[in-house]
């Protein structure tokens, strides 16, 4: 009877958890976004289950960047922003990084949130007749005026219901197109054959986004009131990306099963096409269905990152009602519509997205691994060693990447 006892608590304590994931959810709608769903969908495509290692190794390695975020907001009750500006207390070194963050947030988030309304638009126009650039306009739109709520708990609801809408989707497929499980297991192993390293580095760069570490520190402060609330945060955010990583397999099984493998695929939409033979009719609008919900998330934590972040660094309040904050995620859902309704393909201005990052993750992590070793910021919650260590190998990796966006490796 005792262990009985033992084990309901145990279950309701979980159940608890489970209904307090908000922040990590967010941060996990906002991962897979467009840009994700087309570079998992071309590395099915193109090698099957082979890279399913890579999303497991990026997955673990975010979990442990968005661990020290989840902490500083925690904890320090600052958001990365605000950190970045009191890291420094030289006048020159803090106008640097002030210039140099809100640049790199503001260029690489549109180049996001472009990326974002175009995929979200794809969905729609997919189930419908209705030309893509109508559809962002449209998304643009939605995602302004779901922001402009200015509630966080309304916002973080609606994220919670699109992020279930978009992996039932993407989950259901991958169960239906019955994959190889032998194979599929297989995938699990590290391996890089010829021709795959790019998609590595894609898959890893499409993970390891460097605007999520922002949204997280602020989030976190909204839900979480003081260090007490710490381990739940922690279990919010690796809860939510271990969701993340299922999603993107389930993709990976679905383009390795519907496709021939080495296809190319030119536009995520083309994945709901050559799913018709096997789901039918209605294909397309389950795929589609999950695209559109990946673009709408994505489209809204780019801005709302954006918003965060330049408050933070610029020492303004962090209020979703005031001006400033709306007049920052205005301008990046603006900047969205206007490129995403310009003519350009989904593929271009999702790798345009990819070079964005490219050129900022290794600043975001070299500075958040400055702030995490702050004991005038952190106390004793700085980093432990082994956690510097991995964070250095995840900082070695993230220049590798940016190397690699530019051609230079």
């Amino acid at each position: 009877m005792i262990i009985c006892g033992v084990e309901v608590v145990k279950k309701k304590r979980f159940l608890s958890k489970l209904k307090n994931i908000g922040p990590g959810a967010m941060v996990g709608a906002a991962i897979i976004g467009p840009g994700t769903v087309t570079t998992a969908s071309q590395t099915g495509a193109t090698f099957g289950y082979t890279l399913i290692w890579a999303i497991v190794f990026s997955i673990i390695a975010t979990m442990f960047l968005q661990e020290m975020t989840t902490r500083l907001g925690v904890v320090s009750r600052m958001d990365m922003g605000t950190a970045f500006r009191r890291q420094f207390s030289h006048p020159l070194l803090r106008a640097i990084t002030v210039i140099l963050i809100v640049s790199a947030i503001t260029i690489g988030n549109a180049a996001y949130e472009a990326g974002n309304i175009t995929g979200g638009a794809i969905g729609l126009g997919t189930m419908t007749n209705i030309p893509v650039n109508v559809w962002g306009i449209i998304t643009g739109i939605v995602a302004g005026a779901l922001l402009l709520i200015g509630n966080y708990k309304v916002i973080e609801k609606i994220f919670i219901v699109l992020i279930v809408v978009m992996s039932i989707s993407f989950v259901l497929t991958a169960i239906v197109v019955k994959p190889d499980i032998a194979a599929m297991a297989a995938g699990f192993v590290p391996k890089v054959p010829d021709g795959t390293a790019i998609l590595v580095i894609s898959l890893i760069g499409t993970t390891i986004v460097p605007y999520t570490l922002f949204l997280q520190s602020a989030t976190v402060q909204e839900r979480w009131k003081g260090k007490e609330g710490l381990h739940e945060s922690r279990f919010d955010i690796i809860a939510s990306l271990l969701g993340v990583m299922v999603v993107s397999i389930s993709i990976i099984v679905s383009a390795a099963v519907a496709f021939p493998l080495g296809t190319g695929i030119k536009n995520p939409a083309d994945m709901a096409l050559q799913l018709e033979p096997i789901l039918g009719s209605w294909a397309k609008y389950v795929f589609s269905v999950g695209i559109f919900a990946a673009g709408i998330t994505s489209s809204m934590t780019a801005p709302l990152a954006a918003a965060y972040a330049t408050t933070g660094i610029l020492g303004w309040k962090q209020d979703m009602k005031s001006n400033r904050f709306r007049g920052i995620w205005a301008f990046i859902i603006l900047v969205g519509v206007i490129f995403s309704g310009m003519g350009y393909s989904p593929i271009d201005l999702i790798l345009f997205s990819q070079y964005a990052n490219g050129l900022i993750l290794p600043i975001i992590v070299l500075f958040l691994l400055l702030v995490m070793n702050n004991k005038r910021l952190l106390g004793e919650n700085v980093n432990r060693t082994w956690m510097n260590i991995v964070g250095w190998i995840i900082f070695g990796i993230t220049v590798l990447l940016t190397l690699n966006a530019f051609n230079i490796i």
